[in-house]
């Protein structure tokens, strides 16, 4: 098992472009290498650099048009789908394995193509978590994590690790997709789904798996370590992550400022089984309860905001604010339990990143 890395991240210059696999490894390599004693926010200074290299999986997955005219109709349109589907956003999940590659590999086995497998299999990560509401677009998005996967990894020990990790996260965030709509249907209030049992199952299998343990957990394959206990012992630590982090997102839909989190949340109009629903029926009185079940799932700006004001007299904020608390404290005792043989950096790091975030 190779030895894991507690070493800084480096910064690149922010107009270092990606070339071709032969022509630009140096400098792609040199780039990466640069000003290793930064203390900066290592997402923020990988992410330049993430974001170039989606220029050459476009190029790659679409050069069949080249040669085969005939299908040139539908490779235009899957560099449609892929231009519009994945740039933008934090990629947040996809410089994760990035970030934790560096930490679990020595630095003297990072060398060019290994740092440019690790920008690839990120940006397989960020494509399962796109494309959702439409069939076809999915499908072609999902069927190009495993074309890229073959194309730079093949030839790779993990290889068949990549692929099994990648079938069985699609598989487990296809489960929680479908939880999360059997239990809201649209027009169709039922309360008594909303309890914590399925909102945490839901959670865990539509967000934890694929957000957290899928970008860890490809860095731990590529960097030698595939070993169960191991891969139990961050899967522990990330899906106690994953699950505040969707809570918070379902506390910031409704309390966010939307000029921070540049969205107008709508789980109290689509009938979501959030965090908020789930607490304020274990909190409500048979009168509360009517009121939730009268104005929850409805469009009318009045009823929704006859909802929010009913989380407000429970005193959900509060709620929200304790148990940020709580779960902080329960991270931090998993990960001094359970980091090993992984550096406590790769969990700390994250954490950090959704902690009392506003967005």
């Amino acid at each position: 098992m190779p030895r894991a890395q507690h070493s800084g991240f480096q910064e690149y210059p922010a107009n270092t472009l990606e070339q071709e696999p032969a022509s630009g490894s140096r400098a792609l390599y040199s780039s990466l290498r640069m000003n290793g004693n930064q203390k900066l926010d290592p997402y923020a200074q990988e992410k330049q650099n993430f974001i170039q290299h989606f220029s050459q999986i476009v190029k790659v997955l679409t050069e069949d048009g080249t040669g085969h005219p005939e299908i040139g109709d539908a490779i235009a349109r899957l560099k449609e789908v892929l231009e519009y589907n994945a740039v933008g956003g934090k990629y947040q999940r996809g410089l994760t394995v990035l970030i934790a590659y560096r930490q679990l590999v020595e630095p003297g086995k990072q060398d060019a193509d290994s740092l440019r497998r690790a920008l690839t299999v990120g940006w397989c990560v960020e494509l399962p978590g796109i494309g959702l509401d439409a069939i076809n677009d999915a499908l072609l998005l999902e069927a190009c994590i495993y074309r890229v996967l073959r194309l730079y990894c093949r030839e790779q020990p993990y290889y068949l690790n990549l692929i099994e990790l990648f079938l069985q996260s699609s598989y487990q965030t296809e489960l929680g997709q479908t939880l999360d709509l059997i239990t809201a249907p649209q027009g169709n209030v039922d309360l008594s789904r909303f309890t914590e049992k399925r909102y945490k199952s839901i959670v865990k299998y539509k967000t934890a798996f694929y957000s957290f343990y899928l970008p860890v957990a490809a860095a731990m394959y590529m960097a030698g370590i595939d070993g169960e206990k191991e891969h139990a012992s961050a899967r522990k630590i990330l899906l106690e992550m994953g699950e505040f982090f969707q809570v918070q997102d379902d506390y910031l839909d409704l309390f966010g400022d939307p000029s921070v989190t540049g969205k107008i949340g709508t789980d109290i109009q689509d009938n979501k089984c959030s965090w908020l629903v789930v607490q304020c029926l274990q909190r409500a009185s048979p009168e509360q309860r009517k009121v939730l079940q009268e104005n929850y799932g409805q469009k009318e700006a009045e009823k929704v905001a006859r909802v929010k004001a009913l989380y407000e007299e429970l005193e959900l904020p509060a709620v929200f604010g304790q148990y940020q608390e709580d779960s902080y404290g329960r991270l931090m005792g998993l990960i001094e339990q359970h980091s090993a043989p992984l550096p406590p950096a790769i969990f700390l790091g994250l954490a950090h990143k959704i902690y009392k975030r506003k967005k």
